[in-house]
């Protein structure tokens, strides 16, 4: 095994959470804010390039370390993706969360690996289900109409509430993709 000079060491201090890697390490996704870091310009550079963008925050030549204010669990998975080429999305993290940590590191989201790939878009699906769902009371649409626009034929009976009208359609929706036009749009 190579060995490593100091100088091909880096520390990277995000959110309080020390990481120490390999300049090499972050050169293997070119284009991205770590790849920058890691370039063998001078650090005077590198820094005035790096605090173009909101959320570099400092480097201390004392400790030879740069602090990034950002969230320490995501950068995790994204260190580890510039160590194995394999972007893993945390199940513990909302996924507009994990868009923005990737947004901010210059990461595409089409890395993401087709077994997380579920996981992190579930956050967009669901929003997209709910917009085609968005159900406006006071269209006029009477409720034949509302039930047909979102391929639902058999609406419940009109002496019960509207909640409980639309309760099992809101179910089947999320738990069964195969319910309605509707559902089928989330997939």
């Amino acid at each position: 095994m190579g060995k490593f000079d100091d100088n091909e060491r880096i520390i990277l201090n995000v959110g309080g959470t020390r990481h120490e890697t390999y300049k090499s390490t972050l050169k293997t996704l070119p284009g991205t804010r770590l790849a920058l870091l890691a370039s063998d310009s001078d650090i005077a550079s590198v820094l005035d390039q790096l605090q173009q963008v909101p959320g570099f925050i400092e480097y201390n030549a004392r400790t030879n370390e740069y602090f990034f204010d950002r969230h320490p669990g995501v950068f995790a998975y994204v260190l580890n993706y510039y160590r194995t080429g394999k972007l893993h999305c945390p199940a513990d993290v909302c996924g507009p969360l994990f868009e923005e940590e990737l947004s901010f590191w210059g990461i595409d989201e089409m890395d993401v690996e087709p077994c997380c790939w579920m996981t992190y878009r579930q956050h967009r699906d669901a929003e997209e289900a709910l917009d085609v769902f968005e159900l406006n009371v006071d269209t006029g649409e009477d409720e034949d109409e509302i039930g047909k626009r979102f391929g639902i034929e058999d609406v419940v009976d009109g002496n019960v509430s509207l909640w409980r009208k639309w309760q099992p359609v809101i179910w089947n929706l999320f738990e069964d993709p195969y319910s309605s036009r509707a559902a089928r749009v989330r997939l």
